[in-house]
């Protein structure tokens, strides 16, 4: 998978109805040796793309997201799942680790024993139990799942955008630091917003019962 669907565009990523990511190339990953792979960072260094964008992503999907592609939508921010997806990670059945996020992102979001049910036996979830169990936000029927991330999506972009990245910065921030020096992050970032324009905006409307118009700024 060398496109990203909707990435840079402000529009969800998604795939097709059968497959939300194909994931990494099975036949190029078949011919390759350890030294190439170590050298060109093969996957980390196309994909850490998404983990490095600053405003928030949302998945919209459909289908398979097995191996790379359940390791896509979990480097997004928001998942929205059709009723019919399915997640994976089936590396071990090709006698390979994960390698984009499966055993670091997925305990994360679904808790060590589903994560470890799920790498070790390359077993497969339903979307209903991914929802249960956190990995996507919410589920939905599947002809309606990009029309619903794309109201999500705009949802966002409509609030102001560098308290978007702040927020988006400070949840990241929780999973990798105590709890103490997340609060402190958070706070900090809490008192940067009163610097902004969209906090004086954002509390003007309030207090006037009217819809904010954010500047951005």
């Amino acid at each position: 998978m060398d496109t990203l669907d909707g990435a840079e565009s402000g529009s969800p990523i998604r795939g097709s109805d059968k497959a939300f990511a194909a994931g990494a190339d099975i036949v190029a990953m078949s011919r390759m040796e350890y030294a190439e792979a170590f050298k060109t960072d093969y996957i980390g260094r196309n994909w850490e793309c998404i983990r490095l964008h600053r405003k928030p992503i949302i998945a919209a999907v459909s289908g398979f997201a097995m191996g790379g592609g359940c390791e896509l939508a979990m480097m997004c921010d928001i998942v929205v799942a059709a009723d019919s997806a399915v997640f994976g990670q089936p590396e071990i059945r090709l006698g390979i680790v994960p390698g984009a996020g499966g055993t670091q992102r997925l305990p994360r979001a679904v808790g060590k024993s589903l994560a470890m049910e799920m790498c070790l036996t390359g077993g497969t979830i339903t979307a209903a139990r991914a929802y249960a169990a956190g990995l996507v936000s919410r589920v939905v029927a599947a002809e309606k799942v990009f029309d619903e991330a794309l109201i999500l999506a705009r949802t966002v972009a409509s609030q102001s955008s560098p308290v978007a990245i702040a927020i988006k910065e400070a949840v990241n921030r929780s999973f990798e630091s105590s709890l103490a020096e997340g609060l402190l992050f958070e706070r900090r970032l809490f008192h940067a917003g009163f610097s902004l324009s969209d906090q004086k905006e954002g509390m003007a409307a309030f207090l006037a019962r009217r819809s904010p118009a954010f500047t951005n700024t």
